[in-house]
């Protein structure tokens, strides 16, 4: 009921709450400028979605190695580093670091690609290194190891610290979304808002 009211009443011209399913009154709306709600569904819904990618900051990390000097001399752009793109990327599991093997009479399981070792990239990008980190390895950090590593970044290390002051220092960055529970998911959802610019007339629902 909340969340139907508000945004109805915020983000249109409808003023009077008698004017949304019956409702009698509802106050106090007139001090936010946006509705945003913020449940347990997933991220995402395969490996390729993780913490860095939802929270926008994989971005970020792509352009810092594509101005490493190795990748200036190789010509390596963003979209190197990026798993969903073909070039940089391991061609054998495109990028998903994984292989799914369908069983006959069992549930299907995926196994770590033959050919990446579960690196999601080529040798070739593998080889370019940012403090004597590969991409991948970076997919591997925690959000509280990669906050130390980029805390000269200022947008990366904001969204992080955020992160890792919700309680989700743990999780590493390229952790695939079908692993999060619900609650690290809302937690997540609530850390990439907190971490926005803006004028702080949210309102904030959590369900």
């Amino acid at each position: 009921i909340l969340s139907n009211a508000s945004r109805l009443i915020i983000n249109s011209s409808i003023r009077s709450a008698r004017e949304v399913n019956d409702l009698r009154s509802i106050t106090g709306l007139d001090d936010f400028k946006r509705v945003i709600v913020l449940d347990q569904s997933p991220i995402g819904k395969n490996s390729k979605s993780n913490p860095a990618t939802y929270c926008g900051i994989f971005d970020e990390i792509r352009t810092i190695y594509s101005n490493v000097p190795d990748s200036k001399v190789r010509g390596f752009k963003a979209g190197r580093f990026s798993f969903n793109i073909k070039g940089g990327r391991c061609e054998e599991c495109e990028g998903f670091g994984q292989k799914l093997i369908a069983m006959q009479f069992l549930p299907d399981v995926y196994v770590k690609c033959d050919s990446c070792h579960g690196k999601r990239y080529n040798s070739e990008t593998l080889n370019i290194l940012y403090k004597g980190y590969s991409i991948s390895d970076i997919l591997e950090m925690t959000i509280d190891d990669a906050l130390v590593a980029f805390k000269n970044h200022p947008k990366i290390s904001r969204t992080l610290s955020t992160i890792s002051n919700l309680g989700l220092g743990y999780l590493l960055l390229g952790q695939p979304a079908p692993t999060l529970s619900g609650g690290e998911a809302q937690r997540l959802k609530l850390a990439t808002e907190l971490s926005k610019k803006t004028s702080g007339r949210n309102l904030y629902l959590l369900d």
